[in-house]
């Protein structure tokens, strides 16, 4: 699939980057993190900049992903691993992050986790179908915060929210 072939209404060049996100995360010669075989599954489904239904004057990232339960997600009872959920609402919500700071600056933000919350509604099992949608709270200059929401395509059921807080880190101080 190419950035073109995405559904959305964000421009193509906001589509190529977050296809080539999980590159910025590699880090050659070292090994890979825990996370690289599921993140490199995650399919972008969809990159839409919308009118707020809250508040139709302001905008907002919305990007939907999806992803199927495979074996190394589980845990011992069978079941996704709520650690492998906090890490989904972590990445994907960061991909709504990146799109929306790219469609408004021109530039993906560097920035880091400052809080994350996580609720569990209901167990996803081996072979479900997951339908990831991420959606942008806030953007300032510092700091931002999207919401993420996990649903079960395969038992039409939530899985899991959350909220991710996310900040620019300050540069780090020089040793003299």
């Amino acid at each position: 699939m190419t950035a073109l072939d995405i559904p959305g209404n964000a421009p193509t060049e906001v589509k190529e980057v977050l296809r080539n996100l999980w590159q910025w995360f590699k880090r050659e010669g070292r090994p890979h993190g825990f996370s690289e075989a599921i993140g490199t599954r995650v399919v972008v489904d969809e990159v839409s900049i919308v009118k707020k239904a809250e508040e139709p004057t302001k905008e907002e990232g919305r990007v939907v992903c999806s992803l199927v339960v495979t074996e190394d997600m589980l845990n011992g009872s069978g079941t996704m691993h709520g650690g492998c959920a906090a890490f989904l609402i972590d990445y994907c919500s960061s991909l709504v992050d990146t799109a929306y700071s790219v469609t408004v600056s021109g530039k993906p933000i560097f920035s880091v986790s400052q809080a994350l919350n996580v609720v569990y509604h209901s167990p996803a099992v081996l072979g479900d179908k997951l339908r990831i949608v991420n959606t942008t709270i806030t953007t300032g200059a510092r700091a931002s915060s999207a919401r993420t929401e996990i649903w079960n395509e395969t038992h039409r059921r939530l899985v899991a929210s959350g909220i991710h807080v996310k900040m620019q880190p300050s540069a780090p101080k020089t040793k003299l």
